[in-house]
């Protein structure tokens, strides 16, 4: 069986606990995802949002595409698992 790829959008919220993920999108290509991303935030008004393609299933690599706006400082950087690529912020 080949590998699962997921291409995904997932805004985030202000609320008064801090930064909470609202429902991920799945997207059909990496562009989509980013476009997808980038209008949750400058067109829905999400505090932030993000772009991201996870591969592999059930151990899978999280690469972040790109992030617009207010995301978790966790998700961008300075993160250790080694599952994890960070390309743009």
């Amino acid at each position: 069986m080949g590998e699962i790829t997921l291409f995904v959008a997932m805004p985030f919220d202000l609320t008064d606990d801090g930064l909470v993920a609202g429902e991920p999108f799945k997207c059909a290509s990496p562009a989509a995802a980013i476009e997808r991303a980038k209008g949750f935030w400058q067109v829905l008004g999400h505090a932030g949002a993000v772009a991201f393609v996870r591969v592999g299933y059930p151990e899978s690599t999280t690469t972040v595409l790109r992030a617009f706006g207010n995301v978790p400082d966790d998700l961008l950087g300075g993160c250790h698992d080694p599952k994890r690529t960070f390309l743009t912020h």
